[in-house]
């Protein structure tokens, strides 16, 4: 910089004639000033832009930022393997292994992008105090919105790291930012503006609404088990909100179908924009069946074993609670693609055929799985592909890239909402309530099944409600099992299984037996205390100096 500002100097003593004071005063072409956006459209601009990096890579492509979590959500759990093959990313099967090192960059990309979101939220908050073409409504309802995603980014790095800096718009020195404090108030109060100033109804499909935060402040007291303070916010929403149970749960996993009655925050994706694919779900962009499959790469996020068997159920259509991985759904591990092989013919839950593509059943409409074709190692990472967020073909045109996918991410579902509601219940010992509600999901989930060439179904799908929930701890239990097949690889699972405080007691279970498949598993240990939350990535502790960030 210094050599550059020399050879400014040097030409301007040589050309006096063209040269003045102001030429070093002047704002670069291609830069916004606050002067030019200090007003509505500047405003709203400044607004879009905070949004735009809800899906994780608009601050620079990083697949390991991605909105969807698929690496901290799912992973880290007992949902999924990293995928792909053993060379391919290695960084990633070291946090599967819960062998958390500071310095791998999936942690500083993740953290660099939340910290982003929160500044551009934050430039929203500065302009407005200097705007004059907006009304006093228009303002509070553009700061409650900054507010809104300004709490959303904080709350994605809390429940990753958990000891975090919380920035504001009055925040001046970046490198002085302790995480020294619990941010949870901050973030509620956040919730809370927006929940005062923000209209009930959207002014556009991928904006936030009243209901839209006083969804997220109940869940913010639900990952603290402030279990009083969720009711009332659930119960609102539930029973005032605009929100509703779609009639096929694979509707929520549909381009064609977003934006839908079960959306209570989604973040928008696109092609055909000129984005060059980044603004197409880029941060899943590795996460295609491999070879001859759609997309063509790369073969990562592969469903697990454990979570596969999740759907099975009994001669009843109910789950088996304590029984379900003794046996493992039949699978082709092993099997070329050209040998036979039939499909598992006992009963399972259809949600499982809309979450992982298996071999022997229909992709969407890109044919019947072929099993080992579509997979990069199975020896390495199983049989299975990721499904859920997939494109069906003709649904994506447009597309700069075969692996750019215009499919929302659902951040929210109405059905997480009501699940939370019944771990409430549960909590609160009032049975009848959760076992309403777990049924009335559990009803939904046999509505739309996966059909085959011929139009009947393409397993033995038995899906049906509980009788009844004969305890407290039966409830928790199913309630708890419940979320897992219904919102199975959606990126929430570890953080689940974190705020019940039973992740060492089932991922140790789960490494126990799934390293039996899946060897480079073999000696993980989740050490509780410790593995619950990620490591504060070493590049930020670095930047800040020593005594300012404090490691976990």
């Amino acid at each position: 910089m210094k050599k550059k500002f020399l050879l400014i100097t040097t030409v301007c003593m040589g050309l006096m004639s063209s040269c003045s004071e102001t030429f070093l005063e002047k704002t670069p072409l291609g830069v916004a000033n606050q002067q030019l956006l200090s007003n509505k459209n500047g405003v709203n601009a400044v607004l879009i832009a905070a949004y735009s990096l809800l899906d994780g890579v608009g601050s620079g492509f990083s697949t390991t930022s991605s909105v969807s979590n698929w690496i901290f959500g799912s992973v880290a759990s007992d949902d999924a393997y990293k995928g792909s093959d053993v060379g391919d990313q290695a960084q990633i099967t070291t946090l599967e292994r819960y062998s958390f090192q500071a310095d791998l960059g999936l942690y500083n990309d993740k953290w660099v992008t939340l910290y982003d979101g929160v500044s551009r939220a934050n430039d929203v908050l500065k302009l407005l105090p200097k705007v004059t073409d907006m009304n006093e409504a228009e303002k509070a309802q553009a700061a409650g919105e900054a507010r809104f995603l300004r709490a959303w980014y904080h709350f994605e790095a809390k429940k990753i790291w958990n000891r975090v800096p919380f920035v504001d718009e009055t925040v001046t020195d970046f490198i002085n930012l302790p995480n020294d404090k619990d941010i949870w108030p901050l973030i509620e109060a956040d919730l809370q503006y927006a929940i005062d100033n923000v209209a009930a109804t959207k002014a556009q499909v991928g904006r936030v609404s009243k209901w839209t935060a006083k969804a997220y402040l109940a869940k913010a007291h639900m990952y603290q088990q402030d279990y009083a303070a969720a009711k009332p916010l659930l119960d609102d929403v539930i029973n005032n909100g605009p929100f509703a149970l779609v009639t096929s749960f694979h509707d929520n996993f549909r381009i064609p179908t977003e934006n839908n009655s079960e959306s209570v925050f989604e973040v928008q994706m696109s092609v055909g924009d000129g984005g060059v694919g980044e603004n197409g779900s880029w941060g899943d962009n590795w996460n295609f069946p491999y070879g001859s499959a759609p997309g063509g790469c790369c073969g990562f996020y592969q469903p697990s074993q454990n979570l596969v068997n999740a759907f099975k159920t009994d001669a009843n259509g109910l789950p088996l609670l304590d029984t379900f991985n003794n046996a493992d759904v039949k699978n082709d591990e092993g099997l070329a693609s050209a040998d036979a092989f039939t499909p598992y013919e006992g009963t399972l839950d259809p949600r499982l055929d809309w979450t992982v593509g298996r071999r022997g059943i229909p992709f969407l409409n890109w044919g019947v799985h072929p099993g080992r074709n579509w997979i990069r190692d199975q020896s390495f990472g199983g049989p299975y592909t990721f499904k859920k967020f997939f494109a069906y073909s003709g649904e994506n045109a447009g597309a700069e890239s075969p692996r750019a996918n215009a499919n929302n991410y659902r951040a929210f579902r109405f059905s997480d909402l009501l699940l939370m509601r019944a771990e409430v219940a549960v909590e609160e010992n009032d049975l009848a309530t959760a076992l309403k509600i777990v049924n009335q999901i559990r009803t939904r989930a046999g509505n739309v099944v996966v059909m085959d060439a011929s139009g009947k179904p393409a397993a033995n799908y038995l899906v049906k409600p509980y009788p009844a929930f004969a305890n407290q701890e039966y409830a928790r239990k199913a309630v708890r099992f419940e979320r897992r097949v219904e919102l199975a690889m959606e990126g929430h699972r570890f953080f689940d299984l974190v705020r019940w405080g039973v992740a060492d007691q089932v991922l140790n279970a789960y490494i126990a037996k799934e390293s039996q498949k899946r060897t480079y598993l073999s000696g993980s240990t989740f050490v509780k205390g410790k593995n619950e939350y990620f490591p504060i990535p070493q590049a930020q502790i670095d930047i800040m100096g020593a005594n300012v960030l404090t490691q976990n």
